[in-house]
């Protein structure tokens, strides 16, 4: 039987008729449901937003505090022109959300970005049953295949160890909003100080504020003197990677976290001192077993390996297709942002 198009794939962004809404809209719109806060999804312009509860303030701080924004909990149910909409949780970062849609008995799911593996400060993945999906691939490659976040976190920790013994200032590089919470909820604080850019010192001060705990770190700074951070672990956007802004820290040793780290040549490409695998986003086993926990007949393949990963859904017997957006996934690089010092 020929399913019903809830949403369809536009110039503006991901649009459900029915209910006259986008959803992560790429260009501004009248109203707009946001997946989670990530540039590539939450974009300026739109004259209402509406997002989960715990992407209030980061909201705010990366669109203005000016914004049109209505915020709702995970499950809570909202009619737009007799269309049920529900956010569920994504696991993709704190207050990342699925957006589900249910209209005249047929169900759609918007996955945004998601990860399966839980990180312990975003709500775990739930998912959720569904006749279409729409899933992201940014990591959709056999090859892609997360260490338990343990594991990591312990390699972290000894890397930083490691470079105390050589007096050397260990630097890491991690998205502003995710990855940097993850890491800072799960460093030895017993090792020594922490340091945080400032882009990432607002935006835990606006996680903060939507109730997340964030142990403690001290912002860098121009007063600062150079001894201070001796022995010491800065934690920093990509864009700040090979800028004069870490020459405050000689001699220091650099390293990445993400899941591009899997490929051999991606440290050597940015003259890394150390890569470490960890991604906000689904490896080729969370994505596989997410789209088969909805039980989907129909997936729409959006950003990442999509025409390999839509072949692989098809070969399976799922109907599956890829769909152009203008959402980036994970990278290592990054555009500059505010709350540089």
């Amino acid at each position: 039987m020929a399913r019903k198009n809830l949403l369809e794939f536009t110039p503006k962004g991901i649009y459900c008729q029915q209910a006259d809404i986008y959803i992560d809209p790429w260009q501004p719109v009248n109203k707009a449901i946001l997946t989670h806060a990530h540039g590539d999804h939450a974009r300026r312009g739109s004259n209402y937003y509406l997002a989960h509860h715990t992407s209030a303030h980061v909201l705010r701080l990366r669109l203005g505090e000016d914004i049109n924004l209505e915020t709702i909990a995970y499950n809570e149910p909202i009619y737009i022109h007799g269309v049920k909409v529900t956010l569920h949780p994504a696991g993709h970062i704190v207050g990342s959300a699925q957006i589900r849609l249910e209209y005249e008995g047929e169900v759609w799911v918007a996955s945004g970005d998601y990860k399966t593996e839980p990180d312990f400060i975003s709500q775990p993945f739930e998912p959720v049953k569904c006749h279409t999906f729409i899933t992201e691939s940014t990591f959709g490659l056999p090859v892609y295949q997360w260490k338990p976040q343990p594991q990591i976190m312990n390699e972290i920790n000894q890397w930083w160890e490691d470079n105390q013994n050589q007096d050397k200032v260990s630097v890491v590089f991690a998205y502003s909003l995710g990855k940097a919470q993850r890491i800072l909820c799960n460093l030895n604080h017993e090792l020594g100080k922490i340091f945080v850019h400032g882009a990432i010192w607002n935006t835990n001060e606006a996680l903060k504020k939507d109730g997340l705990h964030i142990p403690a770190t001290i912002r860098v700074n121009r007063e600062l003197a150079k001894d201070e951070y001796r022995g010491g672990i800065v934690i920093a956007p990509p864009s700040a990677l090979a800028t004069p802004w870490l020459k405050k820290f000689q001699p220091y040793a650099t390293a990445a976290a993400s899941g591009w780290m899997t490929l051999r040549g991606a440290k050597r490409r940015k003259a890394l001192d150390r890569g470490f695998v960890l991604s906000d986003h689904a490896d080729w086993n969370g994505l596989t077993s997410a789209i088969d926990a909805t039980g989907a007949q129909r997936v729409y393949v959006t950003h990442g390996y999509k025409s390999a990963f839509a072949r692989y859904l098809n070969e399976r017997g799922i109907e599956a297709y890829e769909a152009e957006t203008l959402f980036e996934g994970e990278s290592i690089d990054n555009v500059p942002v505010e709350g540089e010092d």
